[in-house]
């Protein structure tokens, strides 16, 4: 039996996108990784994350282990909530629905808003897995360039007026990461976000905001989106993946009542109570203002450690953008294919993410690459981009 020909018209299409994961290079064991988007292993909180688990199950038994959570789970979106009033949003509790990550946000809200006629705006380049889920949905995109200081939200301006003059289909939703972007570690100014959002007044398009790095700034505190919008058109994706511990999988997204509610339609009980009540109660007994004040003090470090080998060892011919935040450097090199350079950087010794997987058409991306500075230490950041200066070198 030929299981293909039950597959619906749209999962076959989606088939015949790239499969997901395809841009994760093969890393030897000996390789700097500067490819690594997520924590150093000891920024991870380990102990305090095994005594939370400990005393959880000390004072709720079994309860974290059944279907339907705990007492702790339930606790969750009050927790968010406080910790989203910090950055001025106001959200109630049942206004917060919490997810299996950030990536299960984007995902559920591109399954309510999104079918094959759907037009969606993003930034180009942007975040490969927010690509691949779209993508899952709909092929009709409208791409906006940016900047060292964000989308060009003059250019989003410019097409979507052309667009409508033309009687083309208008974006339904547009998909933004407007503080320490991945890949390219930029932070939309306060002027072009306020342009956004009257933009998607004008034109009546939802904005699906993911800050999965906006509390990793090293200077100055970014103001979300949300807190300019005045019209419910931002939908809000956080996580703590970036700043607790990927793998408990903890996100949400902040909207009306009314979009919670229909998403958790297409959510039902695909939570993971024992992660959720985990989460819980580590934010119960560990103080988030200290660990991230700890987080913004090592980042910046490591991000100075960065830019600074990168300004000693790299020839003219390459340039990148100077972050504010974040995991991230973006780095052109000119006539340059970053993906042939991967594999002569791994071969001595350092690894990166070529810049083609961020864009919708990889020939864009061609002579670009990511660089991240969370994984490894400032020693290792230093060798790794003396390595890959090596490689650039004898090319």
């Amino acid at each position: 039996m030929n299981i293909d020909q039950l597959f619906s018209s749209t999962t076959k299409k989606a088939l015949q996108n790239d499969p997901p994961g395809e841009w994760m290079p093969n890393i030897p064991a000996n390789c700097l990784r500067l490819s690594s988007g997520f924590p150093a292993p000891n920024v991870v909180p380990v102990t305090e994350l095994k005594q939370a688990v400990t005393n959880l199950l000390d004072q709720e038994q079994d309860l974290p282990l059944h279907y339907v959570g705990t007492p702790k789970m339930e606790l969750l979106p009050e927790q968010i909530k406080h910790r989203l009033e910090q950055r001025a949003l106001s959200f109630s509790s049942d206004e917060i629905l919490v997810t299996a990550g950030a990536c299960q946000a984007i995902d559920l809200i591109a399954r309510v808003l999104l079918d094959e006629q759907s037009v969606v705006a993003v930034e180009s380049p942007t975040y490969m897995e927010a690509l691949e889920m779209f993508q899952n949905y709909t092929h009709q995109f409208i791409e906006i360039p940016m900047d060292e200081h964000g989308m060009k939200t003059d250019e989003l301006a410019h097409v979507l007026a052309e667009r409508k003059e033309q009687g083309l289909p208008m974006p339904k939703l547009l998909y933004t990461i407007p503080s320490f972007q991945n890949p390219t570690g930029t932070t939309l100014t306060n002027e072009r976000r306020r342009h956004l959002i009257k933009l998607s007044e004008h034109y009546q398009f939802l904005i699906l905001e993911d800050d999965a790095y906006g509390e990793l700034y090293f200077d100055e505190l970014p103001i979300p989106l949300s807190a300019m919008d005045t019209e419910n058109r931002v939908l809000y994706v956080g996580s703590l993946s970036k700043v607790i511990a990927p793998g408990l999988r903890i996100g949400w997204v902040a909207t009306t009542k009314e979009m919670v509610q229909t998403l958790f339609w297409f959510k039902k009980d695909l939570d993971h109570p024992f992660a959720q009540a985990i989460m819980s109660q580590y934010l119960n007994e560990n103080p988030l203002d200290r660990r991230l004040k700890e987080l913004r003090t090592a980042y910046k470090e490591k991000c100075d450690t960065m830019l600074e080998a990168l300004e000693q060892y790299m020839p003219r011919h390459v340039s990148w953008y100077v972050p504010e935040g974040g995991y991230f450097v973006w780095l052109k090199i000119s006539n340059i294919d970053t993906s042939a350079l991967l594999d002569d950087a791994t071969k001595n010794g350092v690894s990166f993410l070529p810049g083609k997987y961020f864009f919708l058409h990889e020939e864009e991306g061609r002579e670009w690459l990511r660089l991240s500075f969370s994984y490894e230490e400032k020693e290792e950041i230093q060798q790794g981009i003396k390595r890959l200066s090596e490689v650039l070198s004898q090319m």
